[in-house]
């Protein structure tokens, strides 16, 4: 009976009309089996979050996650290796195909926003600012000097940090940065010089360690190592959470997970899990260095969860 009393409030919900989705409640302690997710360096954080909380609360089950890159987390998932694909992009046509022939179509859940964040060191003392087309110059090996950027910049060679071609963090960034150009993520790979790697940390530190260093990377991991780094408004827009949820900010983008109605039904935890990752995510977002779905969003996660597990 409580599945259906559950399910009730949510026939009106779907359109986004003010009136939330309720999730059973999930008690951890009652929930066994284990786990794994894996995929997006940028979800990680928040990932890992909501596991510390689901184990706090009780789950006495043994979770892996594991920090990949996106489109590593969701070629393991179609290659039945995990049981959640955490991604900072939507996934594609060909890994939703190649998922689905391998009976796990893949259900969508979208968790929260990032604002991708353009950073310098804390040592630069010369720009605050940045457009996409000076992006698009610097990515691109247009230019290669500050002073090409902009004449008033010191004459030295500008060291570009990028993560690597299977982050969905570079994706998300060729795609705003080059538009329609398909070349963009060559593009950005051509760029001499340019120091690539699928860890944030990395490209912290190697930013944190020059003046005249740049990269990109989700808020978070500005947010955990503001001391050392400085963010650059875009085309005059600072990321936060206003200007990330409103999409002002040219380079936010939503946050997921994915599963599938195969996975719910044969693993109820993965069920569990996800019912109090979306129940309890609004509490933990912030501090973790992310931004709020909006309602209807995580309405529309919740109501997908309803009509694909028993619970």
């Amino acid at each position: 009976a409580e599945s259906t009393a559950a399910a009730e409030p949510s026939a009106a919900a779907g359109g986004g009309s003010g009136t939330m989705v309720e999730l059973p409640e999930v008690d951890p302690s009652t929930v066994t089996g284990d786990f794994v997710a894996a995929g997006s360096s940028t979800v990680f954080p928040l990932a890992e979050r909501m596991v510390e909380r689901f184990t706090e609360d009780g789950y006495a089950g043994n979770p892996v996650i594991e920090s990949i890159g996106s489109g590593a987390g969701i070629e393991r998932f179609c290659n039945a290796e995990t049981d959640i694909a955490n991604a900072s992009r939507a996934i594609n046509e060909e890994e939703t195909a190649t998922c689905t022939a391998a009976d796990r179509e893949p259900l969508e859940f979208r968790v929260g926003t990032d604002a991708l964040t353009i950073v310098v060191s804390a040592e630069n003392d010369f720009i605050d600012d940045i457009t996409i087309e000076q992006l698009n110059q610097i990515y691109s090996g247009a230019v290669t000097t500050w002073d090409q950027v902009d004449p008033s910049f010191p004459a030295e060679t500008i060291q570009v940090f990028s993560p690597g071609s299977d982050s969905g963090t570079f994706d998300y960034f060729a795609e705003v940065v080059f538009e329609d150009d398909d070349e963009g993520p060559n593009k950005i790979l051509q760029t001499p010089g340019i120091q690539l790697s699928e860890d944030d940390n990395v490209l912290v530190q190697g930013v944190e360690g020059s003046p005249n260093a740049i990269g990109f990377f989700g808020y978070a991991y500005f947010q955990e190592n503001q001391a050392g780094l400085k963010a650059l408004t875009v085309d005059g827009i600072e990321p936060n959470e206003e200007t990330a949820e409103s999409g002002d900010y040219p380079i936010s983008r939503p946050l997921f997970i994915y599963s599938a109605a195969s996975i719910l039904a044969e693993k109820p935890q993965v069920a569990s899990f996800i019912n109090y990752f979306l129940t309890n995510v609004g509490d933990e977002i912030l501090d973790v260095g992310y931004f709020p779905a909006s309602e209807e969003a995580i309405n529309e996660a919740k109501q997908t969860l309803l009509d694909n597990s028993g619970s």
